[in-house]
């Protein structure tokens, strides 16, 4: 699929908007959809929605929330809620009351479980593993599973050889 805007380069931006069961679509190649960045976020909204998917102050009356402010940028509450971006990483603690029930919407969770990056290498895999087989070996054994469980203890042991060789 084309660009909507060019014409030329292939889209690998997809946005659909439906208000009142109104589809509207727009496709954009990574470089128009760069340019275009500021007025597509204003089209689609993307700060409105955070900030209606925002508790808005939930529990908490609303001229507190206006006056709850990260101690290093000086952002306020009501600046995210205008903006959809906080002002720094200290913010989310400032703000942690508010933002917590947001991201549980928004992502099922609170916390971050996400993939180990690539960068991280293969030691955060192993160890990974380790663990994994660790708990697998223990469930083995618990249900008396031995055969599966000194399979378990062997793969254990040797990813501790490949741990030792590779330190």
């Amino acid at each position: 699929m084309k660009c909507d805007i060019c014409g030329n380069r292939e889209a690998t931006v997809h946005l659909t908007e439906i208000v009142n069961d109104k589809v509207t679509k727009l496709h954009l190649c990574e470089e128009c959809a760069r340019e275009k960045g500021a007025e597509m976020e204003e089209h689609f909204g993307l700060s409105d929605l955070l900030a209606g998917l925002a508790d808005l102050g939930a529990g908490i009356e609303p001229d507190k929330t206006e006056k709850i402010k990260c101690p290093v940028c000086g952002f306020t509450y009501s600046d995210f809620k205008k903006v959809g971006r906080l002002g720094c990483g200290e913010c989310y603690e400032a703000f942690k009351k508010q933002l917590t029930p947001l991201l549980k919407r928004i992502h099922s969770a609170d916390r971050h479980v996400g993939k180990v990056p690539l960068t991280a290498g293969k030691t955060v895999m192993d160890t990974r593993n380790l663990q994994d087989l660790r708990v697998r070996m223990e469930k083995a054994i618990q249900f008396e599973e031995f055969e599966e469980a000194a399979k378990l203890r062997d793969q254990i042991k040797e990813l501790e050889k490949k741990d030792e060789g590779g330190k």
